[in-house]
């Protein structure tokens, strides 16, 4: 009877959500199920696009997996961590993000039924970690170098990279085209880790074919006062210099008070503003620089002295373009017009202004420190030239990564089903439970094989039956076989070409596990649903506080005076 009569022990306020114990993290397993279905048509070259459809009314069309997840605007805790990797996987190595969803999503997947049958989450975390890094090590065994080659043999290897990434993308069609262009992009930054030293501009209009290089800088031709048309083109080998500087007429400052006792002293301030705007631009010429840009405005009356002395001049330049091209050219960019020294000059083999489309560009290629490319991009729809610069960026991380790591795998899905069969392999060896988790674990990566069938309309149980027998043979002769996407069965991903660096599946990999190895750990989630309000109340009362304060310091002011 005592014990009935005990007050109930209030904790947390009321109206609180708590959920625990093996259905919150079913649950949880779930919700990252059902983001992992939306990204996994995506995957492989048969992959399909999604199109997004935002509350501002833009519209996406994309097959990248880090795209979608950011726009998806995932609002379920657990949920939300598969956003993060996905981001994490896109920063860091540029490709790979619906793999790593996918990986994420199935080693929970995998886990579910032991969750269920009472299995404690931190004995299948200690095993999901254990079967990643012999995963790992077993990534890097397998991996291929391509340090030592030459030049020619490099950018071939890397272009193979290249491809597999775009083949999965909207432009795969013409990826032998475009993957060529990346490589020579990436080549001719050099080691430079900045990758805004690749500008892509987007022209809308003609086809994917118009699309090229410039070994150097093209932006879009600048607005430019009158006079400009009388300025020349084309260059070759000009001396260049950068402004951060206004050229223009400034009359003097509104408020400024000049008593004048004779008429005629007013001339002389008037000449005043024009000898200083005439100075500027002798100095400008005699500093011998053909082409002057600036980042802020060059008015009509330096446009069209400029014009008369053969100089050609854009102002308004975005800070990025001017960057690319100070980095290219070897000039600095000048905060004063005094003292323009030789050193600070930039030059380039040819500077010409052409027409692509209907915009009008001004192109500086040949340039000495050659660390900048940039490719101009041309398609018929603005969401399609969206979807291919997404995708040229994703190829750009990938050779860069190839170069610096310089250790490639076998693709479609051949590395995972090798790892997969090593991994099955090594449980038999261990005694206890967690040779089923490893089991699983093996079991849960032979996903992406089996997506990369079904999205391309194949019978996935038939083509994993084959590529298991393969990569079961004792000689290891079959540890290449991955999908063949040409033709559904299986063949040599090595001897295809279908490679990617060795850094995307090791990122993979490790992402995946540490997502499903959190996501496991968590045993309760505390929702509270007053917070959500609260917050907006102070936020709204702090708002409302300091308008009022403003309003007294401002009448206190005005009483002073």
């Amino acid at each position: 009877m005592a014990s009935m009569m005990q007050p109930q022990i209030i904790l947390l306020k009321e109206g609180t959500d708590t959920s625990q114990g093996k259905a919150q993290l079913v649950s949880n397993i779930n919700a990252c199920s059902a983001v992992a279905d939306v990204v996994r048509t995506t995957l492989g070259p048969r992959g399909m696009d999604k199109l997004i459809h935002d509350d501002k009314g833009s519209v996406t069309i994309s097959n990248d997996g880090a795209t979608i997840m950011k726009l998806l605007d995932i609002v379920h805790p657990a949920a939300k961590i598969l956003v993060d990797i996905a981001k994490s996987q896109d920063s860091e190595v540029g490709d790979g993000t619906t793999t790593v969803v996918l990986l994420a999503a199935e080693f929970l997947k995998e886990a579910k039924p032991f969750v269920e049958d009472g299995v404690h989450s931190q004995n299948l975390i200690k095993s999901y970690r254990a079967a990643s890094t012999l995963a790992i090590e077993k990534v890097k065994e397998l991996a291929t170098s391509i340090e030592g080659k030459s030049l020619d043999e490099k950018k071939s290897l890397l272009s193979k990279c290249a491809a597999t990434t775009l083949s999965s993308k909207l432009i795969g069609g013409e990826k032998e085209f475009f993957a060529s262009m990346v490589v020579d992009a990436v080549i001719a930054i050099g080691y430079e880790d900045r990758l805004n030293m690749i500008g892509i501009k987007k022209v809308p209009g003609g086809t994917m074919r118009d699309s090229f290089l410039v070994n150097g800088v093209a932006f879009k031709k600048t607005f430019s006062y009158a006079g400009f048309e009388q300025q020349p083109k084309k260059f070759l080998n000009p001396k260049i210099l950068l402004l951060n500087i206004e050229l223009e007429l400034k009359s003097e400052k509104e408020n400024a008070e000049i008593r004048l006792s004779d008429p005629s002293q007013y001339q002389s301030i008037v000449d005043a503003e024009w000898n200083i705007i005439y100075d500027k631009l002798d100095k400008c010429v005699n500093s011998g620089a053909k082409v002057v840009l600036s980042r802020l405005a060059i008015g009509d009356l330096a446009t069209q002295y400029f014009a008369d002395r053969d100089i050609f001049c854009a102002g308004r330049v975005t800070e990025e373009d001017l960057k690319r091209v100070a980095a290219a050219t070897g000039g600095t960019v000048q905060t004063s017009i005094n003292n323009v020294i030789d050193e600070v000059l930039g030059t380039c083999e040819v500077f010409e202004e052409k027409q692509v489309g209907n915009e009008r560009f001004n192109l500086f290629s040949g340039c000495p420190s050659g660390l900048t490319a940039t490719i101009v991009l041309r398609g018929g729809a603005d969401q399609f030239i969206e979807e291919a610069e997404r995708s040229l960026h994703d190829a750009i991380m990938i050779v860069r990564r190839a170069l610096k790591n310089s250790t490639v795998v076998a693709g479609g899905g051949a590395i995972d089903m090798e790892i997969s069969r090593y991994l099955r392999q090594h449980a038999r060896t261990i005694a206890g439970k967690s040779q089923l988790f490893i089991n699983s674990y093996a079991k849960a990566l032979e996903v992406i094989p089996r997506q990369l069938c079904d999205n391309a309309g194949f019978d996935a149980t038939d083509v994993l039956n084959k590529l298991r027998q393969k990569h079961a043979l004792p000689s290891g002769e079959g540890a290449a076989y991955g999908v063949d996407i040409a033709t559904g069965g299986i063949a040599d991903s090595f001897a295809n070409f279908v490679w990617e660096p060795a850094v995307v599946k090791i990122n993979a990999i490790n992402a995946a596990t540490e997502a499903a190895c959190l996501i496991l750990s968590v045993d309760e989630t505390v929702k509270n649903p007053k917070s959500e309000s609260a917050q907006g109340d102070a936020a709204a009362s702090a708002m409302g506080g300091r308008g009022r304060g403003g309003g007294f310091r401002g009448r206190g002011r005005g009483m002073r005076r």
